[in-house]
């Protein structure tokens, strides 16, 4: 199968899977900010954030090494699926060994066995779809997010707006949730007849753990980012705050959503034709037509802000828009970072995602520890944009000794320009606002016309074919 053919296609079988999952999780907004304090929003959020952030340390990352292993014609694909097990059980094990200081340091220890549940569940899914993934079974990894979302719709129905449970009904609702797609992925993926213990190899686990622990830092970039954001704005402004910050967070998931359906497609074509002589060509082709992609796609959200704000939230949490554009940016820049990042992956070598991360983190870290007291909420959404653009910027340096990505800077740098000047005139609050905001989308879309009609042309082609 032709190359783009291929992205294209597995793209498209991930966006029915992402468009189903994100369109659920984004319909719960209303249902959480209605049903939810600002205080409550803000804690569960924090409660959940730090969850995401916790899963890759204690599991050092091997969900990570599954895909890469798993898709290697030179592994046993069952021995690397029993060998991640272990690895996360033990970590499992390991988070219960350590219980004495979780109820001490975390702001939410009354919550504390809703709190091992889930990282159990997440943990062990996190690896399964991973594995199912790695074997060609896209439609059943895309079905299972679906369910995942739907079981968490149906579940925060019940306990929040039947019984009222408030933040116990929302973690009761996750725990249902992940418990739900673990047993459809062992079903349907058939994976009861791959844990075999016979296949347990130290040798492997430790090739795995020398190819993923150097992830972990990646893995934890945007919940390290997004954990100090909501720490240090609860230090300087209160749980409220935070829960406002978490609303603002919702919006950008629009265009993280369009960002995970490449993307899942994308490392599988990656380390596929990392081998192949037109590898540069490849990447530049794809990465200039995503690039723009998401640029847009930025344009278009900024242009309805208000909008959807107006319709998908109660109306105390409508400030929130003020939060949102510097986040958008944020997640365009977090893409483009984690584009580049599939390089080291598809290398094998994953000491220069640590590296990165890292900078990005420290960065993220001193822009909060500046901002936030200085100018609140927006101190955060300005930290999380500049820390993923240095990332991106170190990883456009770095990764030019594996692949030479040919980038074109004049077109994505006028499109900035056009992003900072609509974000200008949202916070103008102009009378005639919306028409000005369609003029500036309509310019950006005339910039990237010619690499618009790429994309539209292969998805054309593809569709055709099929």
């Amino acid at each position: 199968m032709n190359v783009y053919k291929k992205l294209v296609n597995n793209s498209l079988v991930f966006a029915v899977g992402n468009l189903g999952t994100k369109l659920i999780v984004f319909l719960l907004l209303p249902l959480y900010t209605s049903y939810l304090t600002k205080s409550e929003f803000g804690l569960v959020d924090l409660f959940t954030t730090t969850l995401s952030c916790l899963i890759p340390i204690f599991t050092l990352s091997i969900f990570d090494s599954v895909l890469r292993f798993a898709m290697d014609k030179n592994y046993d694909k069952q021995a690397v699926l029993i060998n991640s097990i272990v690895v996360t059980l033990c970590g499992f094990i390991l988070s219960i060994l350590i219980y004495p200081i979780f109820i001490n340091i975390l702001p939410f220890d009354n919550l504390i066995i809703y709190f091992y549940l889930i990282l159990f569940f997440q943990s062990i899914n996190s690896t399964l779809t991973q594995f199912v993934r790695a074997q060609g079974k896209i439609r059943l990894f895309a079905v299972s997010g679906i369910i995942n979302a739907f079981s968490l719709l149906v579940c925060n129905v019940i306990f929040l707006m039947v019984y009222h449970m408030g933040i116990i009904g929302y973690l009761i609702s996750l725990i249902f949730a992940n418990i739900i797609t673990f047993l459809f992925l062992i079903i349907k993926g058939k994976l009861r007849y791959s844990f075999k213990i016979s296949k347990i190899n130290v040798k492997l686990t430790r090739e795995m753990l020398l190819y993923s622990i150097p992830l972990i830092p990646n893995a934890l970039m945007w919940w390290i980012m997004g954990l100090s954001d909501r720490y240090i704005i609860t230090y300087f402004l209160g749980l409220s705050a935070t829960g406002i910050y978490a609303v603002a967070n919702k919006i950008p998931s629009i265009l993280n959503m369009i960002n995970s359906i490449f993307f899942q497609a994308w490392q599988m074509s990656a380390i596929e034709e990392y081998d192949s002589k037109d590898k540069s060509k490849f990447f530049s082709n794809v990465f200039n037509v995503f690039s723009i992609v998401m640029l847009v796609s930025t344009s278009i959200i900024l242009v309805n802000l208000k909008l959807i704000i107006k319709v998908f939230v109660a109306d105390n949490y409508y400030e929130a828009w003020e939060y949102v554009p510097f986040l958008l940016l944020g997640v365009v820049f977090s893409s483009f970072s984690g584009f580049l990042g599939t390089n080291y992956i598809a290398a094998k070598k994953t000491k220069g995602v640590f590296k990165t991360s890292v900078i990005g983190a420290i960065i993220n870290i001193i822009v909060n520890v500046i901002l936030i007291p200085k100018i609140g909420i927006n101190g955060a959404s300005i930290g999380t944009m500049v820390s993923f653009g240095a990332i991106w910027i170190l990883r456009v340096i770095d990764t030019k000794t594996f692949v030479d990505i040919s980038i074109n800077y004049k077109k994505i740098g006028l499109t900035f320009i056009a992003l900072f000047i609509q974000i200008k005139l949202l916070y103008m609050n102009l009378s005639f606002e919306y028409f000005f905001q369609l003029i500036i989308l309509l310019f950006i879309i005339l910039l990237n016309v010619s690499e618009i009609k790429i994309m539209i042309d292969r998805m054309v082609r593809v569709k055709s074919k099929k």
